[in-house]
């Protein structure tokens, strides 16, 4: 493995532009030693994979609060590091009996189906189906898969993706790059709102960007969500989930279609096709409540201390799954155990600064989300719900799943073009000699994914960012590949587990960055907001 770059060198590289703030000078000085343990202990068996609501929750947050206490941090809740996020707890028994059209439906094997409702069970006896496209209805784009159709008491069948994925010439949506009709979120949340019994999305590996397996072990066991007002609950399909593409041909060859050719008439055009058999559908349901928590910590400045830039990181993984054999827990070390620390670790060099009598105008505010794997659900509520208000949030700066590969000549901010908020991660990146660039594979949706697009819903310049393509040299580029292989097959799965092997000098240059970008924002009076072309432009313009 290629040695680390030194921690001096890095310092000169992260430099911050601030001349008359001595510490500012000379960088951020993170102690890699500690990040690996933080990313170690989070990562450990003995916290069972961190699922919400569970043993592996509490010692999350009670070595988290007892990091950020050390700093000197401030709880954000009125003293409290901890909100309180109320939640539901969905668990659909693996015992279900599936007939789509006559042909019966293997659980895990051939399809992966819940119910986010407090019913007892789902009994769906002779329900149509209709396929719809891909699910989608935007006026912007002049396409609706749901024209003229009535879907009380049916069943939608719907592809992943968008049709821009599959048709990038187009000019329909945004080409290979998903939006988010594109997320398999917007397909069932629409579904719902034409009245569908329920939602079936046909899984495709290359179009979603993950494989089968990925569904498998995370749509399966319990299923956490937000505990939603009556209606809006009531409102929701009544079964939801996946079925492979495998299945998904042989059920349109036995109806007598031909699924290739109607995934590519959908590209084109708006498609509805309401096949001849009918769905049956039985298993058992139950719902559970409980809360989960945000941990929020708060960092003061000085005179415009109301106004806050946040630092967000998922703490939750998937927990662990004692039907499997062998190892049982999914660790996620990578994801997100890695962005956690970085976020742990960037707010104890502000602490120290602080501390040292370098204080940023603007305040700090480090969130820690619950349920991001179940839907963004930590970063949701507190967008709904925050702690500080969201005109006066600045700009979210997300960390998920952090550079294990080396070093890079290039910075990925993923859904580049979005906001003026890109600017200051732009120069901080330069000024360590990298280039910032778009996220490789726009295809798969990523900036929908991860917490911080939760906050760009309601207008808050917020960015996903870290890594690149390009290693540094020869040496790391060998590093990579090899990593790369050993990790194969890793994401949300028992494998994603801490290794000492990691090259972690990557993830300390990005967290450079956004130490830059926050130091530089947080003692300016910029207001950055969001650029023309993007879907949030009118909720923040950028002046």
């Amino acid at each position: 493995m290629k040695p680390l770059l030194p921690l001096t060198l890095l310092a000169l590289l992260s430099a911050c532009s601030n001349a008359g703030n001595q510490e500012a000078s000379t960088g951020p000085q993170f102690n890699e030693a500690r990040y690996r343990n933080d990313i170690k202990v989070l990562a450990s068996d003995e916290f069972e994979g961190r699922a919400p609501t569970t043993k592996g929750e509490k010692l999350t947050l009670d070595y988290l609060v007892t990091a950020f206490k050390a700093m000197g941090l401030k709880g954000a809740n009125q003293g409290s590091f901890l909100q309180s996020v109320p939640m539901v707890t969905y668990s659909a028994s693996e015992n279900q009996s599936v007939s789509l059209a006559g042909l019966q439906a293997s659980y895990r094997k051939d399809i992966v189906l819940g119910s986010r409702h407090d019913n007892g069970g789902v009994d769906i006896k002779d329900a149509p189906l209709v396929f719809v496209g891909y699910g989608v209805k935007a006026p912007e784009y002049d396409w609706d898969d749901y024209a003229g159709l009535d879907m009380k008491g049916k069943i939608a069948v719907i592809l992943v993706n968008d049709p821009g994925f599959a048709a990038p010439d187009s000019g329909k949506f945004n080409g290979k790059a998903m939006t988010y009709y594109g997320r398999w979120s917007y397909k069932f949340e629409e579904a719902s709102r034409q009245g569908a019994l329920g939602a079936i999305i046909i899984h495709d590996t290359e179009p979603a960007s993950y494989p089968w397996s990925v569904v498998e072990n995370s749509w399966t066991g319990p299923q956490q969500d937000l505990v939603l007002a009556k209606a809006e609950r009531d409102a929701r399909v009544q079964v939801e989930g996946w079925m492979t593409l495998d299945f998904a041909n042989k059920l349109f060859t036995q109806q007598g279609q031909d699924l290739t050719a109607l995934m590519q008439q959908a590209a084109k055009a708006p498609t509805q096709v309401a096949l001849a058999g009918k769905a049956n559908i039985q298993f058992a349901n139950e719902a559970s409540y409980s809360d989960s928590y945000n941990l929020v910590a708060t960092l003061p400045g000085t005179d415009a201390a109301n106004e806050h830039i946040l630092f967000t990181a998922h703490w939750d993984h998937i927990g662990k799954d004692e039907t499997k054999e062998g190892d049982q827990i999914y660790n996620g070390a990578l994801d997100n155990a890695s962005g956690t620390a970085a976020i742990v670790e960037i707010a104890r060099q502000f602490a120290r600064e602080a501390a040292m009598g370098h204080k940023l105008r603007r305040s700090l505010t480090f969130v820690a989300t619950t349920g991001e794997e179940q839907g963004l659900l930590g970063s949701r509520y507190y967008a709904a719900n925050p702690l500080f208000p969201l005109k006066d949030t600045i700009a979210v700066l997300n960390m998920d799943s952090t550079n294990v590969y080396g070093r890079t000549k290039d910075f990925t901010i993923v859904g580049k073009g979005q906001s003026q908020l890109e600017t200051y991660l732009i120069e901080a990146a330069t000024r360590q000699g990298r280039k910032a660039v778009g996220d490789r594979n726009p295809a798969s949706g990523g900036f929908f994914r991860s917490d911080h697009f939760s906050f760009a819903k309601y207008g808050v310049p917020a960015v996903f960012a870290g890594g690149g393509d390009e290693p540094v040299d020869q040496v790391t580029a060998d590093y990579k590949e090899q990593m790369k292989l050993k990790m194969k097959g890793c994401y949300h799965n028992v494998c994603d587990h801490y290794r000492e092997d990691w090259d972690l000098s990557g993830a300390l240059e990005d967290m450079a960055v956004f130490y830059g970008t926050a130091r530089a924002l947080a003692d300016s009076s910029d207001r950055p907001g969001y650029l023309k072309g993007s879907e949030f432009h009118s909720l923040r313009p950028a002046s």
